[in-house]
């Protein structure tokens, strides 16, 4: 971890925007937005939810927001030891000082001897001497001067030092909860799933045996499942949140390895009411509004094909669509206020008192692929899940 990338997270956390903490910190967007993914990777937590164009922190963010200010703030006051960032310079971007660089500044310092320290660190001392060299680089002035008897810190190693070991050790206390909950999960594998329809649907049956044979198989290895949208899931997994992912779409990024699990049908469903005397689905789309997840899922995805291949350009310009990232509301807006929804005809002719369901032609289904990234252990655990799955 450096203190680029903390000074980014916080300042995106603190604006709530990846484009304004970029400007804050003299940055380009895609700097602040790979320093967001870096730090969620070091501590294992999401630190961010989308809510539209905003970011809205996460609890866990908000938890570590004073510390990571505590940090932000003595950033700034290692430059101005040198005069790099005073009040009347513009601001300048935050070099990447690695904290292992203040922690080894600090435990030379105490040890009298770049020497003393190597051996102490169990470092070569040439190695040691040129991650010093770089420090005093990036800050901007020597922080060290050697002599016969070792070394002593210069005016500006001395008042660097402090601020060294503050920073060291805030982000100590920020990571120890972290290496805490990492050691907790380190034997835990993280299935991130499409959220199911409800507990009769087909996703949530598949979720409960996979669980049961899981546990079975691999008693001293848990498996922890969680569910949200297919953009969240591929976000996780690119974060590390998750070591694999059941998304709803066959397509996925192409840094990833994957496998179809399987298709079910699609079906127009309509309450009864509205459904009696029609027997065509496209004359019910230009009458009735309809529900719709959002586009983050797959399920939306493969609703707006299903609209384009049967309505045309101005039909569709009339439609009145209502998102709504929740199954359940959607399945009750059908059946009680007069919607039309896209859903999986098996998971909602389970239902009680169901609605009439009109089954979509072959090319509209729904995909359940596992996704996982490109390593030896997910690979693993893909194995184990898939070998589960074809017993199911």
């Amino acid at each position: 971890m450096d203190l680029a990338t903390l000074c980014l997270v916080e300042a995106v956390l603190r604006t709530r925007s990846v484009r304004a903490a970029a400007r804050l910190e003299g940055r380009p967007a895609s700097s602040a937005s790979a320093a967001l993914k870096r730090m969620e990777a070091a501590i294992s937590l999401p630190l961010v939810r989308r809510e539209g164009t905003t970011l809205v922190p996460t609890l866990d963010a908000q938890v570590r927001m004073d510390r990571l200010t505590k940090i932000a703030v003595a950033a700034r006051d290692l430059l101005h030891v040198v005069n790099r960032d005073s009040e009347a310079s513009p601001r300048l971007p935050m070099p990447q000082i690695p904290l292992e660089a203040l922690a080894r500044l600090s435990a030379t310092v105490r040890a009298g001897s770049i020497r003393s320290a190597a051996r102490m660190l169990k470092l070569g001392q040439p190695q040691l001497t040129r991650q010093l060299a770089r420090l005093d680089k990036e800050i901007g002035a020597p922080l060290l001067a050697r002599s016969r008897n070792g070394i002593a810190c210069t005016p500006e190693g001395l008042a660097v030092l402090p601020i060294a070991e503050r920073i060291f050790e805030i982000w100590a206390s920020l990571s120890q909860a972290s290496d805490e909950r990492f050691r907790k999960s380190a034997r835990t594998w993280r299935l991130g799933s499409v959220i199911p329809f409800g507990h009769e649907s087909d996703i949530a049956h598949m979720l409960a045996r996979l669980a049961a044979g899981w546990q079975r198989l691999r008693p001293r290895q848990p498996l922890f499942i969680a569910s949200t949208t297919a953009d969240e899931l591929i976000s996780g997994l690119q974060a590390r949140r998750f070591d694999l992912a059941l998304l709803d779409v066959e397509h996925y990024p192409a840094e990833f390895d994957g496998a179809l699990v399987g298709r079910s049908p699609l079906a127009l469903a309509v309450a009864r009411s509205l459904a009696a005397g029609h027997e065509q689905a496209g004359d019910l789309l230009r009458r009735y509004p309809i529900a719709v997840p959002s586009v983050r899922s797959g399920l939306r995805q493969m609703t707006d094909l299903y609209l384009a291949s049967t309505l045309s350009p101005a039909e569709r310009a009339r439609l009145t669509l209502i998102e709504v990232d929740s199954i359940p509301v959607i399945i009750n807006l059908v059946r009680e206020h007069g919607y039309l929804s896209v859903l999986p005809e098996q998971s909602v002719a389970r239902i009680p008192d169901p609605p009439t369901l009109f089954r979509l032609e072959a090319p509209f289904q729904q995909s359940l692929s596992l996704v996982w990234p490109r390593n030896v252990l997910a690979r693993e655990a893909a194995d184990a899940v898939m070998q589960i799955l074809a017993r199911i």
